[in-house]
């Protein structure tokens, strides 16, 4: 992992909210992503978590400006990207491998033009010779081969159409991917095939990854750092061994202590942190801390106000208001 000082990827109170309507010439903000804030260093992972629905996939697309971002700045190598010019040229940096290998691909496009497409885009050949020889130098690194060219997704299992969908991403040799969840639609045994390879590309091209899941098990194996989001907030930010380890969020703890483990011993001892009650909607979301109302320490002060998000210890981030009263 490099450790130059300058983050390759910075947000910085990042807001997305959509307006929703709720009667007559009437709507209402939806607060998808609610001042989440983190930065990504050139050849890192960092692995994002949370319940479905909590903003995680809003968040990678709104950094790659997929939605526009409603508040907050997004830095990339350094430059904040503002004007049209800085985000067409950040995404000839910046892509992303979309959760669905069966929707994300053009059924009637050939394995070749699917990979082609970002090539045609950017204008990033100068003969047809060097496109069909990018084409297939992509599916090579995604282990397909050549003979794969000429075919239809519809062809394909969805192990091989996620790897079509990383070759496409690769396409424009970017130097930052948004992963979300790439491996989530897919058999567990086709899973760790997927997330070796994502390894080794990272390892081979340099790549940086915002790796977006709810298997805790999946982010632990490919992170260098973990970030968990509760309702549209960013709640833990840690290494990946830190919050494993020890979570400091009540949500954290909660959903750690979920993760099945294979020791039958382990697990019986294991505690189960049950939460209680339902996720509330983001359009109603609760005054102060979002969690509280699931929470077992919360307090007053939990409802009248919104915890900080502070480093309690070195590289250790948490938005809670009893954080050191209750580890």
């Amino acid at each position: 992992m490099s450790e130059s000082r300058t983050p390759l990827i910075e947000v910085k109170d990042l807001k997305e909210y959509f307006h929703i309507n709720v009667g007559m010439f009437r709507s209402k903000p939806l607060k998808a992503v609610d001042g989440v804030s983190f930065s990504i260093k050139k050849g890192e992972t960092l692995g994002l978590v949370g319940e479905s629905g909590c903003g995680k996939t809003t968040v990678g697309r709104t950094l790659l400006h997929l939605y526009k971002p409603t508040a907050g700045e997004i830095w990339y190598g350094g430059k904040r990207l503002q004007s049209k010019e800085d985000i067409t040229a950040f995404r000839k940096k910046a892509t992303m491998v979309f959760q669905d290998p069966y929707s994300s691909l053009n059924p009637r496009m050939t394995v070749s033009d699917i990979i082609g497409e970002p090539l045609d885009i950017h204008k990033l050949y100068s003969s047809k010779q060097e496109r069909t020889d990018r084409i297939l130098e992509l599916m090579g690194h995604v282990g397909l081969n050549s003979e794969h060219a000429s075919r239809y997704s519809h062809e394909f299992s969805g192990g091989q159409r996620q790897r079509i969908g990383i070759a496409r991403a690769l396409a424009v040799n970017p130097d930052f991917i948004v992963c979300d969840e790439p491996v989530s639609a897919l058999d567990v045994s086709i899973q760790a095939q997927v997330i070796n390879m994502f390894d080794e590309l990272q390892e081979k091209l340099g790549l940086t990854y915002l790796f977006i899941a709810h298997d805790l098990l999946v982010v632990r194996h490919i992170s260098d750092r973990i970030a968990v989001m509760y309702l549209g907030k960013m709640v833990e930010l840690a290494d990946a061994a830190e919050i494993y380890d020890r979570p400091l969020h009540p949500y954290s703890q909660s959903l750690l202590s979920a993760v099945p483990v294979p020791d039958p011993k382990v697990a019986r001892a294991n505690q189960r942190i049950v939460l209680t009650g339902d996720i509330p909607s983001p359009l109603n979301a609760p005054s102060g801390c979002p969690f509280r109302t699931r929470c077992r320490y919360a307090a007053e002060q939990c409802a009248q106000s919104m915890p900080p998000f502070e480093e309690v210890e070195k590289g250790h981030f948490v938005a809670c208001h009893r954080v050191r009263e209750v580890n």
